[in-house]
């Protein structure tokens, strides 16, 4: 299930990391994930996507950053709406492959907080993404037995200068 601006598939999948550090400005570490959404937001990237998952963590960590950073639950709700809702699709895993995410994930000896890298990765596969952006990468790495290409900002950006994506 995906809400957000209609779209005929996921090319470009944005994790959390990606989504705080783009939102949320934190100096210059802040650059790359602020230049992949500009380019989302322009359209340079089409069509572009995230899991609701990432949402309900850029919310979660967004409202308890440092004080110097964190925003209002009100300022989250926000930027969630106007950056992401508005501007990507947004999906979650189907019910019918919860149980499969889980046996995979004992397979793989997944334990802890991977789980959640697991389950954003499992979305973006179900999505026919093609590329997981994200300032975690080797949380990622699973993707890439699917055929999923797995970049950071920088490298993405680097990508999208010698060849611009299009959906």
């Amino acid at each position: 299930m995906a809400v957000g601006p209609a779209s005929a598939g996921a090319t470009v999948f944005l994790d959390t990391s990606v989504l705080v550090a783009g939102l949320v400005d934190f100096g210059p570490q802040s650059a790359p994930a602020q230049s992949v959404l500009h380019a989302v937001a322009e359209k340079t990237v089409s069509p572009a996507a995230t899991a609701w998952h990432c949402c309900l963590e850029f919310f979660s960590v967004a409202t308890r950053l440092p004080p110097e950073y964190r925003l209002k639950p009100a300022d989250a709700v926000r930027l969630i709406e106007e950056e992401v809702f508005a501007r990507m699709l947004v999906h979650d895993l189907p019910a019918m492959d919860r149980a499969e995410l889980l046996r995979a994930a004992a397979r793989d000896a997944v334990a802890g907080g991977r789980i959640y890298d697991a389950h954003i990765a499992e979305i973006a596969r179900a999505a026919r993404a093609s590329i997981i952006v994200t300032d975690n990468r080797r949380h990622f790495l699973a993707a890439l037995r699917h055929g999923i290409r797995v970049e950071t900002p920088s490298e993405f950006l680097g990508e999208l200068k010698r060849q611009p994506l299009k959906g």
